[in-house]
């Protein structure tokens, strides 16, 4: 079943890339009495991804911040290290890039992908949702192809 708003996002937590290698980030670290502006991708280094959706966010990370959102995160089904490599390159240091590794925060919020008929096996659909201490408040799933109702645009309009 697809996570809709009002519900509670699941105590399922992400892999985060530090100095020190990857360490585990809680959900409850990441959500519990914060504001987060929350966007997942199909794919770290992918072409609509790294030209269009998390640049968006990289771009108005103040304007967002400014809304009152304490955090910004972006989720892709890729490593620690990937997704800590694809921050730097995209200057992403205002974005917490969370790792679900095996897609278990994917699958059990119900937004999972199956690209294997692109060789990407199990990715996480393009959405973006706001999460207000753990509850969602706006969830936007995007058609294939497209990066409207996930894009810093859209979740800055629902701030």
């Amino acid at each position: 079943m697809t996570i809709k708003v009002g519900d509670k996002v699941p105590a399922i937590g992400f892999s985060v890339m530090t100095s020190e290698g990857p360490k585990p980030l809680s959900s409850d670290a990441l959500f519990a009495g914060k504001k987060v502006a929350f966007f997942a991708v199909p794919g770290a280094f992918t072409p609509g991804c790294s030209m269009t959706h998390l640049p968006g966010f990289v771009v108005n990370a103040d304007a967002i911040k400014a809304k009152g959102v304490d955090t910004i995160a972006c989720m892709s089904v890729n490593d620690a290290f990937v997704m800590g490599a694809w921050g730097q390159a995209q200057n992403a240091e205002e974005i917490v890039m969370l790792a679900d590794g095996n897609g278990d925060f994917t699958d059990a919020i119900g937004l999972a992908l199956d690209a294997s008929g692109f060789g990407m096996g199990k990715r996480a659909q393009r959405f973006g949702m706001i999460v207000e201490d753990g509850t969602v408040t706006y969830l936007g799933v995007e058609e294939p192809g497209e990066i409207k109702v996930s894009s810093a645009d859209a979740l800055l309009a629902q701030l």
